[in-house]
């Protein structure tokens, strides 16, 4: 039965809901509880249901909605609400999807760990990308197939030992046949597919299924290998479901957005090879990761394969690269200390000449610059590590590296080009879009490679594939529109970033700042990102260290308050205005060892700010503070 009440309510809250919800891929920290994370917005949310609030002023009020738009969003929260509330379900047991595929592979990866069978029952036909093949071979999982008419057909006491995952293709989103679900008392998840919008898996928790410790899990393949439903997918999904409209295909001219953007792609990095759009910056990586594995599986047949990666960046990168590494028997993360007191050429030469003598097959993942330190390596000098011959310690010729590049802070920097310094080394380069691609207005990701990489990109390509982790139209659209203007915004932000941090240090001398040197910027190295080491003072280490960190927040508070309309508390970089501020140890490096955490203030400014004021309220803040 239908809850009008509730529904007419969801019509409500999408004619009011704010426009960020749709536009913004970041959040707001200073209305973020990590703790809450996956509850606080939609308690809130209900609250104002029960009370039927649909207020504009009350919707904009409410906490941040999870993480970007990977973990989730304020519309896949509440998508998922609507679906759970219709069938008798905990919201937290419907999680939403933009790729068919993953909610598959969430729960395979949960059940290799737990060695545990799974049985995956299919009406019709299986999602087009789904390649059970390569699931078993490259990605280790094990299971089995079976085409089933019915779900009344499974019997409440199936005899199968293991998980069972029903997958249902749809066309409306509304086609759920959620009673069956909750009678088939074998089945443990239900994965309803819908061409163009994503999938939403449903976690049976009942009737004795005991699988609510899979929810976590689903939610982190969701955060660290793909995305949630999109905001205008969800938004679609939810107007289908309250009556206002029916799923309909995205009008537009998909094709020339795609030739648009491949062609700037190519323009932008100086390399004419072929590029590929991932729904994410972290959807692109982990088709990347699979992709030069799945190479190193093929042609290097029982070596050792060592996924090189410095233990303080980013944290959705070491957390990814350590996931992967933890589901396939042969492969280990290998840390490579690039900044602060270590050199990256340095730690490359240790790293790699280890790997050679073990013969071992080495794949490095390092940014350029560095984050959040901003360092640049000496180029001349990395292309010579990269390229050293190596022997193994029997004397044969050892594997040679594959150089994955994160220039997601200095895209337009050529690396990859004819003549140009990494042309000769196998190298692939991958820039997160949410950033100064789209200028924070979609998550799409996408990479390119030199020459030498081109069958690695054609890998790269059947694992983007196979977990339908690609771009959609809309983000394409999107990254049309604003990737022809990327070069300009990146230098218009570059020079308010050098203004600043010239301010910074008539002003305060004492602060010890990371940033590029002119020399650098004149080779085209033109982020507009740096971090600043704030001055302290204390009898002990401990004393200096607490000191430090509480003038950070006092900095970033400061900020906010004085500017709310430009300075936010906030991860990204890249975007189209204002300035943003952060600590990475408490944001971007979440999942990084504590020792390697980075306790200092990052800032990123944009093409589009009011730079004088910012001057003015960081000089307040000085005056205040010494």
């Amino acid at each position: 039965m239908r809850d009008y009440k509730m529904l007419s309510y969801i019509k409500d809250v999408l004619e009011n809901m704010p426009s960020d919800w749709l536009k913004s891929t970041t959040h707001r920290l200073d209305i973020f509880d990590e703790k809450l994370a996956k509850s606080q917005f939609l308690t809130t949310f209900e609250g104002l249901f029960n009370d039927n609030n649909s207020e504009p002023a009350a919707l904009k009020d409410l906490p941040t909605a999870y993480d970007y738009i990977r973990l989730g969003h304020p519309l896949s929260c509440i998508l998922e609400w609507v679906i759970a509330n219709e069938n008798e379900l905990d919201a937290k047991n419907v999680i939403s999807f933009s790729s068919q595929t993953m909610p598959v592979l969430a729960i395979l990866r949960k059940n290799l760990f737990e060695n545990k069978n799974t049985r995956i029952l299919f009406k019709g036909e299986l999602p087009d990308c789904f390649d059970a093949e390569l699931l078993k071979s490259i990605y280790g999982y094990k299971f089995e197939l079976k085409r089933v008419e019915n779900l009344e057909d499974l019997h409440p006491a199936d005899s199968f030992k293991g998980s069972t995952i029903f997958i249902a293709q749809h066309e409306n989103i509304q086609a759920m046949d959620l009673k069956s679900f909750q009678m088939a008392g074998g089945l443990d998840f239900y994965i309803h597919t819908y061409e163009g919008l994503g999938s939403v898996v449903l976690v049976n928790d009942k009737q004795g299924r005991q699988n609510e410790g899979y929810i976590a899990e689903i939610q982190h393949v969701r955060r660290r290998e793909t995305i949630s439903m999109t905001p205008n997918n969800c938004l679609t999904a939810l107007q289908s479901i309250s009556g206002q409209s029916s799923h309909g295909k995205r009008q537009g001219n998909a094709e020339a957005n795609h030739t648009l953007v491949v062609d700037s792609i190519a323009a932008i990095t100086g390399s004419n090879t072929k590029s590929l759009l991932g729904s994410s910056g972290l959807s692109i990586q982990y088709a990347i990761m699979m992709g030069v594995i799945h190479d190193a599986l093929e042609n290097h047949q029982g070596k050792a394969i060592k996924l090189v990666v410095p233990p303080n960046c980013y944290g959705g990168t070491n957390d990814q690269a350590r996931r992967v590494a933890a589901c396939i028997d042969n492969v280990e993360v290998v840390d490579l200390p690039v900044d602060g007191q270590h050199d990256m050429v340095d730690s490359m030469h240790i790293v790699l000449d280890r790997i050679a003598n073990e013969d071992a097959v080495p794949l490095i993942i390092a940014e350029i610059p560095t984050n959040p330190r901003v360092e640049v390596p000496q180029l001349k000098k990395l292309k010579e590590a990269l390229s050293a011959a190596r022997k193994t310690a029997s004397g044969n010729i050892a594997v040679d590296p594959v150089f994955i590049l994160d220039q997601t802070f200095c895209p337009n920097v050529h690396f990859l080009g004819e003549g140009e310094i990494l042309s000769s080394v196998r190298t692939i380069a991958y820039v997160s879009g949410s950033k100064f691609p789209s200028g924070g207005l979609c998550t799409v990701g996408y990479c390119i490679g030199n020459k030498k990489t081109e069958a690695l990109i054609e890998k790269i390509d059947t694992h983007l594939k196979l977990c339908n982790n690609e771009a959609n139209n809309l983000q394409i659209e999107i990254l049309a529109k604003q990737l022809p203007s990327m070069n300009q915004r990146i230098d218009e932000a570059y020079r308010n970033t050098r203004e600043f941090v010239n301010f910074i240090k008539q002003n305060l001398p004492a602060a010890k700042i990371n940033f590029v040197s002119e020399e650098l910027a004149d080779i085209g190295f033109t982020p507009s990102v740096f971090s600043l080491d704030l001055p302290t003072k204390g009898n002990t280490h401990e004393e200096r260290e607490s000191l430090k960190r509480s003038l950070n927040h006092q900095l970033i508070q400061c900020m906010i308050r004085e500017i709310p309309n430009e300075s936010k508390f906030c991860v990204s970089y890249g975007q189209l205005k204002g300035c943003y501020w952060t600590i990475p140890a408490t944001s971007t490096q979440g999942t990084t060892k504590e020792g390697d955490k980075d306790y200092i203030v990052r800032v990123s400014l944009s093409p589009n700010m009011d730079l004088e004021k910012h001057k003015e309220v960081f000089a307040k803040f000085v005056t205040v503070s010494s």
